[in-house]
Parts: structure tokens; sequence; C-alpha cells
């Protein structure tokens, strides 16, 4: 039986390169190709892995009559066309838990950011200005977090948010009371969560549900003192609606790891405004999370490949 070939179009963790290589198979590294060249390189490859990019479209899909297995080491599917897959019985396997606590970390991470202005003063620093007074901050405990998607991340950083003595509240439209029992948090309506928490972060995929789903409407319910924090996908977020939402003040401030239009672009209004802190969607960026990320794929190929 000749070896099968799996190309890997991003960067993968080496144990994950060494479990494809440990399984015999042909492995063919190159980062990041674009469409054209990834169509060259699909012609006769059993397996795919990619991240969040590049893009698996169905003429990349189409282009490769031997492929069996699409891998994305990572969570979201939105760069491969499901479809595409589908029709040609082709498998799509992902790690959805690999990177949780990595994603559930940056959330609190830019939480405090925001409320103890840690990057607005580490820029003033930087350029002499000792900012003291215009660094007033407000303390978490005692505060309430709304939690928006009480999946996988969602739970974790619910978890953290009770360890940290913050009141819990959670929105989901399949609400798991047992896992809910287990972080102090209670279920609420949308809008109920966005009057009354003080911080808002938002954990969903990105689905037609979830498209915009804070837009103008929504941040007017929201506390003149709150905090939204975005480290899911851009779109969740009416970009537009947050710009104007931070500037006139219908909210304190802002942490967002992704944007509608990634990379950011460059002097957009955003990097304008001192209440927000951006980081370039660095969620997964962890040692841990992509070694997990990247095993777990690794492994489901080797299965599907060899079963």
């Amino acid at each position: 039986m000749e070896m099968a070939k799996v190309l890997v179009a991003a960067p993968l963790h080496e144990k994950a390169m060494e479990v494809l290589r440990k399984a015999g198979f042909d492995v063919i590294y190159e980062e990041y190709p674009d469409e054209e060249r990834l169509v060259e390189l699909v012609k006769d490859v059993d397996a795919i892995i990619v991240r969040s990019k590049p893009k698996v479209t169905r003429r990349v899909i189409e282009s490769a009559p031997k492929l069996k297995v699409i891998g994305r080491a990572g969570v979201g599917l939105d760069n491969i066309d499901l479809e595409a897959a589908k029709e040609r019985g082709i498998k799509v396997v992902n790690s959805p838990g690999a990177s949780s606590r990595s994603v559930a970390e940056l959330a609190i991470a830019l939480m405090f950011s925001v409320a103890r202005k840690v990057a607005f003063a580490d820029r003033k620093m930087r350029e002499g200005v000792w900012a003291k007074k215009q660094c007033m901050g407000i303390e978490l405990e005692g505060k309430t977090i709304g939690v928006i998607g009480f999946g996988r991340i969602g739970y974790e950083v619910a978890k953290i948010a009770h360890a940290l003595g913050m009141k819990v509240l959670l929105y989901d439209p399949y609400p798991n009371e047992e896992m809910a029992k287990e972080v102090g948090g209670k279920f609420a309506q949308l809008e109920e969560l966005l009057r009354e928490s003080d911080v808002v972060t938002l954990h969903v995929p990105l689905v037609e549900q979830t498209y915009h789903l804070i837009n103008e409407e929504r941040l007017k319910l929201m506390k003149p003192t709150a905090i939204l924090i975005n480290a899911a996908r851009g779109a969740v977020v009416d970009t537009s609606a947050l710009v104007k939402a931070l500037q006139e003040g219908w909210i304190a401030g802002a942490g967002l790891d992704v944007f509608e239009e990634e990379p950011l672009p460059k002097d957009h209004p955003l990097t304008k405004l001192d209440n927000v802190v951006l980081t370039p969607h660095i969620g997964a960026s962890t040692e841990e999370a992509q070694m997990r990320a990247g095993v777990q794929v690794a492994e489901q190929i080797v299965e599907i490949l060899k079963g």
C-alpha cells in the first residue's frame, strides 16, 4: 500500500508533526499557501491540515480527488467549505477543547487590562508621562460578569470569574443547569444580562443568529460603566456601533481580540480610543493550546487514514 500523503498548510506543533511521521505518512509542509498554490498542492494528498488560515474552498476540494479528511488545528470551521466537503464524503475534524483554557485566560486578561487601564498606563509610561490621576480603575470582586455563550470557553471564563468573587450571569440558548451550578452562575435572558452586568464577555460561534448579536440597540442596554470583552469572532459585534458606544460613553471600555476585518486596518477608529485594549487574535496562541490542537487533529487523521 502506498504511503498516505498529508499536506500541512499552516504552522503545526512539532509533537503533531511527529504523530504524522510516526504513522508513516509522507508529510508536506507549506505555510499558508494562497488558493492558486493550494490547488496545485492538493492534487494527490489524502489529508490537509490548516489553522484559521488558509481557506479550504470548494475549488481546492474539487482539485483534490484523493482527499479523505480535512483537519483544523483549532475550533472554528469558518475557513472550510463544509458543504463541498460533505458532498464528497470528506471528513472534517477539529480540536474543540484544545484552546478553551487559553482563550478564557486571555478574556480575563483583557478584562483586567480594561478595568485597571493597564495598556493605557503602559503607553503613557513609554511616552514619559506619569498618568497616575488618569488611571483610576475598578475592582472586579463583587461585580457581575455576563457570559454570553456557555460552552467550553464560557465555562472556563465563568469558573475563573467565580474564583475572583464575581457574580456570574449566563446566557445560552441551551442552558446546562448542572454546569452553571459548578461556577455559581445563573441563567438570564440576554436583555437582562446586558442590563445587569458590569462586564459582558462573548463566547459564541459565528453563525447566522450571532452575526452582529451585539448591535447598537443592545449596547445601549449596557451600563455606562460596563466593559465589553470579545475573544470570540469579530462579526459577533457591530464594529461601527461599538466605536460609537465607546466614543459617546454608552459603555466604559472594551477588550477585543477579534475583529470584523483581520488584520485590523492601520488607523482604524478603534486604534484611536484609549478605553479599548486590542490584541491580534491571540486567544489560542499559547504553547499548550497549540500543542493540544495539533496533536488532537493529527491523531484523528491517523485514525481515519489508517482505519
